[in-house]
């Protein structure tokens, strides 16, 4: 799998004088053969570039502007949640999509996250006198064009409907100086109804139902060294209503080593497991079609980021799948992901 990323930033205030405004513009390139869906058939999935078909497209393109003494921000265009809600910084060294947007929402009829977003508003407040933000978002229900999946698509389409996220944090410490610090609470939905998974009306037709879920997680650097060596502990727990989609509940936890050797003061080290447990409806549903499925789906992973200079990291990744699709067996993934930076 093979990813190039182009990324451009404006400070419109120096620019073009408008006051506390920047933007900002993401543009994908993805080929290759994507592993999980064509061989190892993970619900939680087992990288985070992967992508369910070739493209190019602008993942991001949106305007922000601060208001109010700079304690609001207003961003209008498109734009993935995962950047920003339900975000584990320190959980961003693992590879496995899991510690992105959680497996449970990413499985939804349409999330704004990577690799097609949805064009919408968000809104951030940042308190000035205490480390307490308020984010929330409002945005198309499903991204794109799904008739036309490749390239950039804004498209409002009658059934659509909209996704709303919300999330209130607490970034105390070390998540202002460079460390890892936050405690966050948050919840989603949608506002169009899609089939339940089990469920059956008065006619035999599926019942219609809303989809939604919420999170909390935290992260923090329980331990410092010398030369910035640093060890950081992260977790996420998250739940939607089961009714749709067949994880109804998932937990994820870390750990995060920086320079874990004297002499690589910018390698990272990560350990990290996801259990994801798998919703009661998905298996009747499955069990009626004939497929006998298990509990629960669990991926560990060992990953070591080596920077071997400024434009170059090597990162080598195992993972361990325990019941990949919630079919009982295992499986090992062995992988190694090259970054350029130019």
């Amino acid at each position: 799998m093979g990813q190039l990323d182009v990324k451009l930033s404006a400070n419109l205030e120096k620019l073009w004088s408008w006051t506390s405004t920047k933007a900002f513009v993401h543009f994908l390139y993805d080929r290759g053969n994507p592993v999980n869906i064509n061989h190892t058939h993970s619900l939680i999935g087992i990288s985070n570039i992967e992508w369910p078909i070739d493209t190019t497209r602008f993942f991001q393109a949106w305007i922000e502007r601060s208001v109010l003494d700079d304690t609001l921000g207003v961003l209008v265009g498109l734009y993935p949640f995962d950047s920003e809600f339900s975000a584990l910084d320190s959980g961003a060294v693992i590879l496995n999509p899991s510690f992105g947007a959680s497996p449970d929402v990413s499985l939804t009829r349409g999330p704004s996250i990577f690799n097609n977003s949805s064009f919408g508003v968000r809104l951030k407040w940042q308190s000035k006198a205490v480390p307490l933000y308020v984010q929330a978002a409002m945005l198309d229900g499903i991204p794109g064009d799904p008739a036309h999946p490749q390239g950039t698509h804004i498209k409002f389409a009658k059934g659509d409907g909209s996704f709303h996220i919300f999330e209130s944090g607490i970034v105390p410490g070390d998540g202002r100086s460079g460390g890892f610090s936050k405690v966050a609470v948050g919840g989603w939905g949608y506002t169009a109804r899609v089939d339940d998974l089990a469920d059956l009306d008065a006619d035999g037709s599926p019942v219609k139902r809303r989809s939604s879920g919420w999170y909390a997680l935290g992260e923090q650097t329980v331990w410092r060294g010398n030369n910035d060596a640093s060890l950081a502990a992260f977790a996420r727990y998250c739940a939607t209503d089961g009714n749709s989609t067949a994880i109804d509940r998932a937990v994820n936890l870390g750990l995060h080593w920086r320079a874990p050797f004297r002499l690589r003061p910018d390698d990272v080290a990560g350990i990290a497991v996801t259990r994801a447990h798998i919703g009661g409806k998905y298996r009747r549903a499955m069990a009626a079609a004939g497929v006998e499925t298990m509990s629960d789906e669990s991926i560990l992973e060992l990953t070591y980021r080596a920077a071997i200079t400024r434009w170059l990291a090597v990162q080598p990744v195992v993972e361990r799948i325990r019941n990949p699709g919630a079919l009982i067996r295992k499986t090992t993934v062995l992988g190694i992901r090259l970054e350029l930076a130019l």
